[in-house]
């Protein structure tokens, strides 16, 4: 798919992208002034339109403050919004300490079942690619992720083979999106759950549903499960 210039190229969200990270996790401060266009395209390879684009889109969620001849600032008292850094569960891991592991147990082109895709937006029949994994730290399960991939999503993702790169991680760093839905709860887990965790069936466990879009649709719609004790952090 070819996609026309503008404000949801994905060189744009990639820098909106790494802008907000550095906003959230307080590299840049409430009041701070930060680089301007010209620094910024440098240091990300991009041309200075496509910087504006991303910092237009930052502004526009209320991170930022731009003011012609003042430059750009950091929102003081930003509006709140639904806005998070999806994370790689790899650094999360070792920053626990603990060494990272990564199996694949299942990858299949499947149809995407009618609730999800009620909750999705895309319809009934839809064919996705389904990947089930688990992400370990010490060898013990870390994390479950029961996934949904929209390969036609971004160009060339139908040539990446999942069972040999870590789905959370090409994601994380591919696939800039332009909406997300995220909703935690907790319920006991049912069978495939417990033997993926290695927990007893019917234990308590915390469950993330997450579905991000980009103009192409649904990117991924995400199902991750984790053992009693998780304890979920955020930045923002």
């Amino acid at each position: 798919m070819t996609r026309a210039p503008g404000p949801t190229s994905p060189k744009a969200h990639r820098i909106a992208d790494e802008v907000r990270r550095r906003i959230l996790d307080r590299e840049w401060r409430q009041g701070d002034r930060i680089p301007d266009e010209a620094d910024l395209a440098v240091r990300f390879g991009a041309a200075r339109a496509t910087v504006n684009k991303a910092l237009q889109m930052l502004a526009g969620e209320g991170l930022l403050d731009r003011r012609r001849r003042a430059g750009t600032r950091v929102a003081i008292d930003p509006a709140r919004k639904a806005i998070f850094t999806i994370p790689i569960v790899r650094e999360q891991v070792e920053r626990a300490g603990m060494s990272y592991g990564y199996r694949v147990f299942a990858q299949r082109m499947g149809v995407l079942p009618a609730d999800i895709a009620q909750r999705s937006g895309v319809a009934p029949d839809t064919r996705l690619l389904h990947l089930r994994a688990v992400h370990y730290g010490d060898g013990e399960p870390f994390q479950y992720d029961d996934r949904w991939i929209n390969r036609d999503a971004l160009p060339g993702m139908d040539r990446i083979d999942f069972r040999q790169v870590n789905a959370n991680e090409w994601l994380v760093r591919n696939a800039p999106y332009k909406r997300a839905d995220i909703a935690i709860s907790a319920r006991n887990a049912d069978p495939r759950e417990a033997r993926m965790l290695q927990v007893p069936v019917g234990q308590a466990i915390l469950i993330l549903d997450r579905t991000t879009w980009n103009d192409a649709g649904p990117i991924t719609i995400l199902r991750a499960a984790f053992p009693q004790g998780h304890v979920m952090q955020s930045d923002g």
